[in-house]
């Protein structure tokens, strides 16, 4: 834990206290989105401190030309970036004449932000006292709209304390925004059209290189009291920025409000041509509705969504607090609405990582996604790997794969590879794996197999390919290997065979040829057309068999454990316990040099493989892996507690599985990786969720049926979570003593308890 100041709450993050060392940090924290769009919790009104602007839009990128040092033969050619798009949050606010600053005011006293995740709004309140000796109290409140995705509203409140004053709101919308993490200081945006008319403002812009066409708008109205005002504005319109300027005559004790209804149209939805007119009509429903209407339906939207992804826990508010933020940053990130959109590991909360999809979906968000939503949510995230399926062929054949291969992109926007490091875009080819097994993991939860001769027997098939060509035979083994690879720890590069790619390599081509054997019995008119398309022959599944079972895993007799790589023995092993703290995070106090001869893990990585292929391993080799390999991991990756607090839960450790469990939840709240100012780690949420559901409620899939082994930290006095599985609404509430089992919805179930059968009716409370 590196930072303090949030509030523990069950339902908000709350920050009391104004302090300018924590501005960044806390635009982070209390980010708000909807799924279309998001930004980060940067103040409306005029800062000029330390601050990191963020606002940006789904599926809108910029293709930023690589930047390193030695180019390589197979790099791409850019790191795809999601772009900081125009601000249309903007209000400053002048007090005769006098700009309101947090960073330059005399005083700021009473100050509170909050993030409510039961109704989806961001609020602050403060009281400031200006260079010019006014006192004013201010309050705000804004959220983006679930409902009209394309819409966000404000409503920000001044009141005079001490005189009479001059107040003037200056809502505008600003074009000229770049990226913080532009690799060549490039222009991304260009301006087409400036424009306003009755009462509303346009921007409209288009990406350089992608194209993508954005009109970004806004409207405003101003009150005094609760009676709305008819002013004119002055208006300022600049090459790339326009704002309306809304003066009044405010008492002491007076409030002055301005509602400012905006956001974003794009031609990812609309054509290009009519994006004005689209905002226009957004303008008009927002004006229909207005503030208090739309805040009403986005309560409602978020008491749906919470309906079925809460999870309680009682006795403990920290841990309440930190499932919930989880929860509600994966939904502000990605609804499942649209199947072009995927979940980026920072979501909207910052730059880093480019926006893009990494293997952090299949291996981490599908699960959540298919318990807490339905089937074709978790399905749109398949096919989005299937309609980059042509692309993820180029990529291989760039590296010199041929015959329909296949290398999915470690990091992508359209399904082009777009990651600037050799030892990751060559390397950390395990990414291919977490795919196919999604495809698994999509059937065995759903048991919906259509999918796989529909569209998923293609990927599986490619994959295989990518597989057989790019082991090699050793006749020093007389075994296939896999060489120069990265695994999971990317602590460790070009290594050889390390074991969670080896395994899970092997498992792709059984995968890939069972499902073939299936699809030609069971359903031949697909196996027909797709035999046609990829070619696909008897010869070749020989050569695939071939491979998977010649198969090289290194293993340790002394150890009795599977190693990471070849060489993991030769290092200076020298456990986590025995490294100073001084030196943590290794990767912020380390040269990559050192890092690399460490032994040190940065997240789980055989033990990765243990996660996906659980069933294959008994509980004592678990037992034996998570002791030679916990002791070695730093856990900095936000993807590595969770893994180990479901291990450490299956073990029966619940004080570890807990502690585990806390840095998973509080990750970002806490900050353990000393970095929450450059944005969330999204995608880690999901693993959150995994560490309740999978780790405490030991849920599983077991012949196509619901399994429990409910466990819970001596912390905790209870908690409670839901399922929809098969159309089946599931309620499970544990406590200290028993554990309530209720079908909410969708008929009779069959369930398993403690490896005991259970049938559950609808309605039917059953108690454990």
């Amino acid at each position: 834990m590196n930072q303090d100041y949030i509030k523990p709450d069950n339902w908000s993050i709350i920050e009391e206290g104004f302090d300018a060392s924590h501005v960044k940090s806390s635009e982070s924290l209390f980010s708000i989105g909807n799924g279309a769009m998001g930004q980060r919790a940067n103040f409306e009104e005029l800062y000029t401190g330390e601050t990191f602007q963020g606002s940006y839009i789904a599926g809108v990128y910029y293709p930023d030309k690589t930047k390193v040092g030695w180019w390589k033969n197979g790099y791409p050619e850019y790191f795809a970036k999601v772009l900081n798009a125009p601000n249309w949050i903007g209000i400053n606010v002048f007090v005769n004449n006098e700009s309101l600053d947090l960073f330059s005011c005399k005083t700021v006293e009473n100050f509170k932000r909050e993030l409510n995740m039961l109704e989806g709004w961001l609020s602050r309140r403060f009281t400031a006292t200006l260079k010019n000796d006014v006192q004013v109290e201010v309050e705000t409140k804004r959220f983006l709209s679930l409902d009209l995705e394309e819409l966000g509203a404000i409503e920000y409140k001044i009141t005079p304390l001490n005189t009479a004053a001059e107040i003037q709101f200056q809502p505008y919308l600003d074009a000229s925004i770049t990226n913080e993490d532009s690799n060549w200081d490039d222009k991304f945006w260009d301006i087409l059209k400036v424009n306003h008319s009755n009462n509303q403002a346009f921007i409209e812009t288009k990406t350089m290189k992608t194209d993508f066409h954005v009109c970004t708008f806004m409207e405003s109205k101003v009150f005094l009291d609760a009676n709305e005002l008819t002013i004119n504005p002055n208006i300022n319109s600049e090459e790339n920025r326009i704002d309306f300027n809304y003066k009044h005559q405010v008492k002491k004790g007076e409030t002055y409000t301005i509602q400012k209804f905006a956001g974003y149209v794009a031609d990812r939805n609309y054509n290009k041509t009519t994006l004005a007119s689209v905002a226009q009509q957004t303008l008009e429903k927002a004006k229909t509705m207005g503030f208090n209407g739309l805040l009403k339906i986005q309560k409602l939207a978020w008491a749906n969504i919470w309906e079925t992804s809460d999870i309680t826990i009682t006795g403990d508010v920290k841990a309440q607090q930190g499932i919930r933020f989880n929860i509600f940053q994966l939904n502000q990130t990605y609804l499942g609405i649209d199947s072009r959109l995927n979940i980026g590991p920072k979501g909207f909360t910052g730059e880093k990582y480019g926006g893009s999809t990494y293997w952090d979906t299949e291996a981490y968000c599908i699960p959540f996604y298919m318990a807490t939503k339905d089937a074709k949510v978790a399905r749109n995230l398949l096919e989005y790997r299937y309609n980059h399926l042509g692309k993820a062929i180029e990529n291989a054949e760039k590296l010199g794969f041929k015959d329909g291969a296949a290398l999915y992109p470690m990091v992508t926007m359209n399904g082009e590879e777009c990651h600037n490091e050799w030892e990751i875009t060559f390397q950390e080819i395990h990414r291919n794996n977490a795919i196919a097994f999604a495809i698994f993991n999509y059937y065995r939860y759903t048991g919906d197999y259509s999918y796989i001769p529909e569209k998923g027997l293609e990927v599986l098939i490619a994959i295989a390919r990518f597989w057989k060509q790019r082991a090699s035979f050793s006749t020093l083994k007389n075994k296939y290997v896999i060489l120069g690879v990265t695994g999971p720890n990317e602590y460790e590069n070009n290594i050889n065979n390390n074991w969670y790619t080896n395994y899970s390599a092997q498992w792709c081509i059984n995968y890939a040829i069972e499902n073939i054997g299936k699809v030609a019995k069971e359903f031949a008119t697909d196996y027909k057309r797709i035999a046609e398309k990829v070619s696909l022959s008897e010869d070749e599944l020989e050569s695939w068999k071939t491979v998977a079972d010649n198969m090289y895993f290194p293993y340790s007799d002394a150890h009795q454990v599977y190693l990471q790589q070849d060489s993991f023995l030769d290092k200076e092993l020298i456990t986590v316990s025995n490294l100073n703290k001084s030196q943590r995070p290794i990767n912020q106090k380390w040269s990559w040099d050192r890092i690399l001869r460490s032994p040190y893990i940065k997240q789980a990585d055989v033990l990765q493989g243990f996660y996906f292929f659980e069933d294959h391993f008994s509980l004592e080799a678990l037992e034996r892996h998570f002791d030679f390999y916990e002791p070695f991991t730093v856990h900095e990756s936000s993807l590595s507690p969770c893994v180990h607090s479901i291990q450490a839960a299956k073990l029966g450790r619940m004080e570890q599985a807990y502690q585990f469990y806390l840095r998973t939840s509080r990750l970002d709240l806490d900050d353990y990786n000393h970095e929450v100012h450059e944005g969330l780690h999204i995608t880690s949420m999901a693993g959150t969720w995994m560490s309740i559901v999978e780790g405490f409620g030991g849920m599983r899939i077991k012949d196509g049926k619901l399994s429990f082994m409910p466990k819970i930290p001596k912390q905790w006095e209870g908690y409670s979570f839901k399922v929809n599985f098969r159309n089946h609404i599931l309620k499970v509430n544990v406590n200290q003593k028993q554990t309530h089992f209720e079908v909410l919805s969708g008929g009779e179930l069959e369930i398993l308890v403690n490896n005991k059968t259970i049938v559950l009716k609808t309605q039917e409370l059953k108690t454990v």
